[in-house]
C-alpha cells in the first residue's frame, strides 16, 4: 500500500513535491463516502483508495507518473550487468540555474507485511549520490541503511554481509537492488513490492491486452475479466479467445511477396482472435441467440481499451495492489471512468484495498458524491515553468460545494490560460 511519494528536481518538478494517500481528518456530506473511499491501514493510519490528479496540458501530470515509473524501473534494474556502463537518466529540472548539477530526489513511504517503510535515493549523471531505507518495526522509525556515495551504514537486520555487498555496488546501482540480487530477504520483498506496482499509460493499450487474453484462458480469472467488461454496460454477453495458425495469407495484401518470404513465418506460428458476443433480440426484446463480433474490426476504440484494461484491473483489485495510470479516462465516457472508480471504492469489488492514482481531464469526476476533497489533486506551473502539486483539502471548501464549477472558474488554479487569439474576428472592411 502506498502512503506517499515525493519527487524533486526531476523534469518539470523543481522543489520537492509530495503526493499523499493519507486520509485527512475531514468528513464528507455523505458519510458512506468516507466509509467506502478510506480504509484502516494500521494504528492511527487511514489511507485513501484513489487519487485523481488534474491540471492543464503540459502542467506536469505525466511527469509525476514518469517519476514513479523511473523510480520503479531503476529499483528493479539498476544492479543488472547490462546497464553497468549506462548513465542514470535522472533528468533534472533545467530551467533554474541554482538546481543545475544538483541530484534528482525520489522517495516512497509504503506498507509491506504490516510494517511501514521509507525508501529513497538521489541520483545525478552516472552515480547514486545518496540512498536510504528506514522502517517502523514497532512504534519508532529505525534505520536499515543509509548510503552517502561510497559510505554505507547498514543494520544487520537488513544485511548480514554489508561489507561484501558494498563492494559489489557500482556507483550507478542501488544498494537495495544489489542486496536483493544476493537474496537479502527484506530487499527482495521490497523489490517485489515495486514490481507489483503497475504504472501504465491510458493512451497506449497493447501491453495490457496480452494480460486480458491470458486471464481469459484461466478459470480463476476468466469470469472476473468478463464480469468487468459486462459491468461497464457495453452490450457484451461474453468474450471468447482462441489461437489459430498464422500464415502468409494473414499478412497485409499490399506487402510485397519478397518481404513475406524474408519474414520466414514459422510453421507453428499462431495468431490470436478475440471475439465478443452480443445478444440478438426480436421486436419484443426477447433473446433470439447471439452474434459474434471481432474485437478489432467491429468494436469501438473505447471497448478495445476496456478489454485491454480488464485483466490489469482484475489483477490489481483481487490482489490489493497499487495502480498508477496516466490519462486513465482517454477514450472512455465519464460514466465508465466513474464506474471504474466505484470498483476501487466498493468493499465488494475491492476487498483487499487496492489503490488507484490517475491523471485526468474529466471534470465530471469532480463530484462530492464520488470523491473526497483529499482525493482531488491539482498540478500547475509557476512563472518559472516549475510544477507544483496541491490538494483540494488545502482549500476552505464546503462539503456540498460544486467542485467542478469552482475548478473550471479557476478557483483552485491548475487550468489552462487560454488567450483570445481573435480566430473568428471579422475584418471591418470585409
Amino acid at each position: 500500500m502506498l502512503v506517499e511519494f515525493t519527487v524533486g528536481n526531476y523534469r518539470s518538478f523543481n522543489k520537492p513535491v509530495t503526493l499523499s494517500m493519507v486520509a485527512a481528518k475531514i468528513k464528507s456530506k455523505d458519510k458512506q463516502l468516507d466509509a467506502d473511499n478510506v480504509f484502516e491501514a494500521g494504528r492511527r493510519l487511514r489511507l485513501l483508495k484513489s487519487a485523481a490528479i488534474y491540471g492543464a496540458n503540459a502542467s506536469g501530470k505525466t511527469n509525476l507518473v514518469k517519476a514513479l515509473s523511473f523510480m520503479r524501473s531503476f529499483v528493479l534494474t539498476s544492479s543488472m550487468d547490462r546497464i553497468a556502463s549506462e548513465p542514470i537518466h535522472g533528468e533534472e529540472f533545467r530551467l533554474d540555474s541554482s538546481t543545475l548539477g544538483e541530484p534528482s530526489l525520489f522517495e516512497v513511504v509504503f506498507l509491506m507485511s504490516g510494517r511501514r517503510f521509507r525508501y529513497g535515493f538521489e541520483v545525478i549523471g552516472d552515480r547514486v549520490e545518496s540512498e536510504w531505507l528506514f522502517w517502523v518495526p514497532s512504534s519508532r522509525e529505525a534505520r536499515l541503511f543509509v548510503r552517502e556515495e561510497d559510505t554505507f551504514k547498514v543494520s544487520k537486520k537488513f544485511s548480514e554481509e554489508p561489507r561484501l555487498l558494498e563492494r559489489h555496488t557500482r556507483k550507478n546501482a542501488l544498494f537495495l537492488s544489489v542486496v536483493a540480487q544476493f537474496n537479502g530477504p527484506v530487499a527482495m520483498e521490497i523489490l517485489e513490492w515495486f514490481g507489483q506496482m503497475e504504472v501504465v499509460s491510458g493512451l497506449f493499450d497493447p501491453p495490457h491486452r496480452r494480460r486480458s487474453y491470458e486471464y481469459l484462458k484461466k478459470d480463476s480469472y476468466k469470469k472476473d475479466v468478463v464480469d468487468f467488461v459486462k459491468r461497464l454496460d457495453l452490450g457484451i454477453a461474453d468474450i471468447r479467445v482462441k489461437e489459430i495458425p498464422f500464415s502468409e495469407e494473414d499478412l497485409p495484401a499490399e506487402m510485397p511477396d519478397e518481404i513475406k518470404k524474408l519474414l520466414g513465418i514459422p510453421a507453428d506460428a499462431k495468431r490470436i482472435t478475440i471475439n465478443t458476443l452480443h445478444q440478438v433480440r426480436d421486436f419484443e426484446g426477447k433473446a433470439q441467440g447471439t452474434v459474434t463480433f471481432d474485437l478489432d474490426r467491429h468494436e469501438s476504440d473505447g471497448t478495445k481499451k476496456i478489454f485491454s484494461l480488464a485483466g490489469l484491473m482484475v489483477w490489481v483489485l483481487k490482489r490489493g495492489k497499487v495502480l498508477v495510470a496516466d490519462e486513465l479516462d482517454a477514450r472512455l465516457h465519464s460514466l465508465i471512468t466513474s464506474a471504474i472508480l466505484g470498483m476501487f471504492h466498493s468493499p465488494t469489488t475491492n476487498p483487499n484495498n487496492a489503490q488507484i492514482i490517475f491523471t485526468t481531464h474529466d471534470t465530471n469526476l469532480l463530484d462530492f458524491d464520488l470523491l473526497r476533497r483529499d482525493q482531488i489533486w491539482f498540478i500547475e506551473k509557476d512563472e518559472l515553468e516549475a510544477s507544483h502539486l496541491h490538494s483540494l483539502v488545502e482549500y476552505k471548501v464546503r462539503n456540498d460545494a460544486s467542485f467542478e464549477k469552482d475548478y473550471m472558474s479557476g478557483k483552485y488554479g491548475a487550468i489552462p490560460l487560454v488567450e483570445d487569439i481573435g480566430l473568428f474576428e471579422r475584418d471591418s472592411d470585409v
